[in-house]
């Protein structure tokens, strides 16, 4: 069995080297074919790239015309005031749908069905997709941000599952970015934020300033509180008309611990918030009253001392 099989290679290979001398024979014979061949496949060639050249300038033509639709698009949602959010989302959308369409025209100027690319394309897209199923899902993600709008470029927020928080800096396609207070960029995928609780912290306007302060059992509650009250409604951030809460909040073991509640814009939340602590406590030191701290006695025993 394996004599007839070399045999075989063997005629095989001589078939070729005998077709390649019969090749050579006639070029030999007749040194014009190789020149009719060429001047036959010049115009070809030629066609090809007159083609590439027609290719390269619709692509860079349309890339300028994407540019300037794009752009216009941008101008058009400035001007109607559309959230900072749906820009980031639409427009490079928006530009990417563009690609694709010049893509298929300049298929089409090489010969290419459309139809038959977007069947090719179809059944790439859903093998894609099957791979793709995270950004799929963050892209799906995003466009609930953009109509649910659980927040907003600009606003500071908490995502509850892993505690990330900051700014919002930019809700792109896949992705949102947050800007902590000490300016590092947290990247959170869309689907994430989408199908997860999050807090909000500049949703609303205004926030609302709690503080509690334990003073010492001996102290007098009431003056306590008209120290309190005269430093809350003293604080410039206060929003005027807006009720001054000072309340006892509780007994606990070694204080009396009293609540003080005002409201301020959500901006302003901690600025007021820090500036009220240092004042309560400059106001209590004047009133003569005492903040308790916890204390430790220790007792040091000597070896062989009597109790």
């Amino acid at each position: 069995m394996t004599t007839m099989t070399t045999v075989q290679e063997t005629e095989a290979i001589e078939e070729v080297i005998a077709d390649a001398q019969q090749g050579l024979q006639e070029v030999a014979q007749n040194p014009g074919i190789i020149r009719t061949w060429l001047e036959g496949l010049a115009p070809e060639l030629l066609n090809f790239a007159v083609q590439v050249l027609i290719a390269l300038a619709v692509y860079f033509v349309g890339g300028r015309i994407i540019k300037a639709v794009t752009k216009l698009i941008r101008r058009s949602m400035e001007r109607r005031g559309t959230d900072e959010g749906v820009k980031q989302f639409v427009v490079p959308l928006v530009k990417y749908v563009l690609y694709v369409l010049l893509i298929f025209v300049i298929m089409g100027l090489f010969g290419i069905a459309t139809t038959s690319a977007v069947a090719v394309l179809g059944s790439a897209g859903v093998a894609v997709g099957l791979a793709l199923q995270g950004s799929l899902s963050n892209f799906a993600g995003g466009v609930l941000i953009l109509v649910l709008k659980p927040f907003r470029v600009g606003d500071y927020i908490i995502e509850d599952g892993h505690r990330n928080e900051g700014t919002v800096a930019e809700i792109s396609i896949f992705y949102t970015k947050l800007r902590t207070p000490d300016n590092r960029l947290i990247v959170i995928p869309n689907g994430m934020l989408s199908n997860t609780s999050l807090t909000n912290v500049t949703g609303e306007e205004r926030r609302r300033v709690d503080i509690v302060v334990g003073i010492a059992y001996e102290a007098d509650i009431r003056a306590a509180k008209e120290v309190l009250q005269r430093v809350a409604e003293t604080e410039p951030a206060r929003i005027p008309g807006e009720e001054v809460q000072i309340f006892v909040d509780a007994l606990s073991a070694s204080s009396v611990d009293l609540g003080m509640r005002i409201w301020v814009k959500a901006e302003d939340y901690w600025p007021a918030r820090w500036r009220l602590l240092e004042q309560v406590k400059y106001a209590l030191d004047e009133a003569g009253i005492s903040i308790p701290y916890q204390q430790i006695d220790v007792q040091i025993r000597q070896p062989g001392a009597k109790t």
